[in-house]
């Protein structure tokens, strides 16, 4: 199972040259990509045996005799209609995402019934990081160019505090015995520990992350939202997209609250439920 999203919304992304081009000499705006690497087999079946069997006195295997798919498929409908949401606990998706920043992880890990891993900026070098470009600063000549400056001395700080720190500690390690291939090698590692304090929130990173079925729908109800922050709605928007494209009858009501009800916003609601609405189902 592999399928992918890259760019689905432009006006949320900055529009420098093409993620997949070999050489650029600047790597300023980077679309973020969505993967669905992997999820549970069969999932709505595997969500039907597991409610049905809290009410059957036969084994799964006797409910899953019994199953088709159409009947499975209702007692899907059935079964989100009375908002029972423990069974699809039991099916999980795992995303890979690229192109997104360290600002948007920061958002991403308050979902705390998930399981993440993070590309690491301590075994990783950053030397030449990408940066994502808010779109509002993207949109302004004289922003943009103060951002992409900024992003440029942090490089180039970065760089220097490697070198500073490497030497020190591969002189010190030097000293303590180690040979010099592996005093070089250990030096650049614990160099990276401090150097990386000096990156932006702006700087890229790439994560795998997996959420069962329950904990998709909380996500998708906060982050697909028109009030959620641009980028992290632009992931989640690719997300939902995939997982529906998989298991439509799942997700048919995913999204923000306006989808399947009221707004949940409140007074600080967009106003604009019926567009959303027809954006999400017709996604």
């Amino acid at each position: 199972m592999h399928m992918a999203v890259n760019n689905q919304f432009p006006p949320q992304i900055s529009n420098h040259a093409p993620r997949l081009a070999k050489k650029r000499k600047k790597k300023e705006g980077i679309p973020v990509k969505v993967e669905l690497l992997e999820y549970t087999h069969n999932p709505e079946r595997v969500i039907a045996a597991a409610a049905k069997l809290c009410y059957s006195s036969t084994g799964v295997d006797g409910i899953l005799e019994k199953m088709t798919p159409e009947s499975t498929e209702k007692f899907i409908k059935m079964l989100s209609g009375f908002g029972h949401e423990t069974p699809v606990e039991h099916v999980s998706f795992t995303f890979a995402v690229e192109g997104v920043s360290r600002s948007l992880l920061a958002q991403l890990t308050r979902h705390r019934i998930a399981s993440f891993s993070v590309q690491s900026q301590r075994y990783v070098g950053k030397e030449n990081f990408e940066y994502i470009i808010p779109p509002e600063i993207a949109e302004i000549d004289e922003a943009r160019e103060l951002f992409v400056k900024a992003m440029e001395n942090d490089r180039e700080t970065y760089k220097k505090l490697n070198d500073i720190l490497s030497k020190k500690h591969l002189e010190k390690m030097i000293a303590d015995g180690k040979d010099e291939k592996t005093a070089e090698k250990a030096a650049k590692k614990k160099a990276q520990e401090d150097a990386r304090y000096v990156l932006s929130n702006a700087c890229d990173t790439k994560l795998v992350m997996t959420m069962n079925v329950r904990s998709l729908y909380h996500f998708f109800n906060l982050r697909c939202c028109e009030r959620a922050q641009w980028e992290i709605r632009e992931m989640a928007t690719q997300m939902l997209k995939l997982v529906k494209e998989v298991s439509p009858v799942l997700f048919e009501n995913a999204g923000p609250s306006c989808v399947s009800g009221p707004c949940a916003e409140g007074g600080m609601s967009c106003g604009k439920a019926a567009a959303i609405r027809e954006k999400f189902k017709n996604l």
